[in-house]
């Protein structure tokens, strides 16, 4: 049995955190009401509102494949959402037609959307090797579903998913195992970002080396989006920093949710129910 970090423990607190805590900017978090309008709650440092998570209302939210396309593509994800000294990494962007698929080997795979999906855009991030210590990896995928149903459904499939592949193959040459997940509805106040949130914590492992390293992964769902991230910690780190990593990225996926939230609320109505 590997010996999990206390990662749940640490996003718990840094969910908290990102409601009311400066961005990388240096701005005061503040949180808005859950129903998109343009106005905030409280002054800046006030703190977010237990009742307002970050959500997206359906009426906000894209209503094509061409518009939601644009809108995962026009969301700002910084390098630095994530920690100090990250920077894009190469190849950068997917394709917003095509998603990640865990297929019954256990093996993932990018393939074509499913009619319930409008697109799926993932933004890699690298922080670098340095001094004896091996790089991070950051994936940011943010999905826009067909409506809010699907994804509920979606997140549900996600959870299930640790439990039918308890070991995972990403690529031809790495693997995750031991992943133990938790997942948070909004009401129950373990969750100060969304509408759900799904934490998991594992490790992975490269082909031909013994050591495992921390692996982590996050998944949010505002209304009918969802926004994961995974990190993949090289070795060489202390415990404290690889909890510190842990904490970065989890904030980093909350400030991304923060501008979902925006984006979404800033637009116009989509008169989605007209187009279906």
């Amino acid at each position: 049995m590997i010996a999990h970090r206390p990662v749940v423990a640490v996003v718990a607190g840094t969910l908290m955190l990102v409601g009311c805590t400066g961005g990388p900017d240096g701005d005061t978090g503040t949180r808005k009401p859950s129903g998109g309008g343009g106005s905030t709650t409280g002054e800046p440092g006030s703190g977010p509102s237990s009742s307002d998570p970050y959500t997206v209302v359906e009426d906000r939210a894209p209503g094509t494949r061409a518009e939601a396309v644009d809108f995962v593509r026009g969301l700002t994800v910084r390098p630095d959402h994530f920690g100090v000294g990250f920077r894009r990494h190469r190849p950068y962007e997917s394709d917003p037609t095509e998603w990640a698929v865990l297929g019954e080997d256990c093996l993932w795979r990018r393939g074509p959307l499913p009619d319930r999906v409008l697109a799926s855009l993932t933004r890699t991030f690298v922080l670098p090797a340095e001094k004896g210590r091996e790089a991070v990896y950051v994936s940011l995928t943010v999905t826009v579903h067909e409506d809010t149903t699907a994804a509920r459904r979606d997140m549900a499939v996600s959870l299930e998913e640790a439990l039918r592949c308890p070991e995972q193959r990403l690529n031809a040459t790495q693997r995750v195992r031991g992943l133990y997940s938790q997942a948070n509805p909004f009401g129950e106040e373990r969750n100060a970002i969304a509408d759900d949130d799904l934490a998991e914590t594992g490790e992975y492992l490269v082909d031909g080396e013994k050591q495992a390293r921390p692996f982590d992964w996050y998944k949010y769902r505002l209304g009918p989006v969802t926004v994961a991230a995974t990190a993949r910690i090289g070795a060489g780190r202390t415990e404290e920093e690889r909890n510190t990593v842990s904490s970065d990225v989890a904030k980093g996926v909350g400030f991304v949710a923060a501008e979902i939230d925006r984006l979404a609320g800033a637009g116009e109505p989509s008169g989605k129910a007209a187009s279906r």
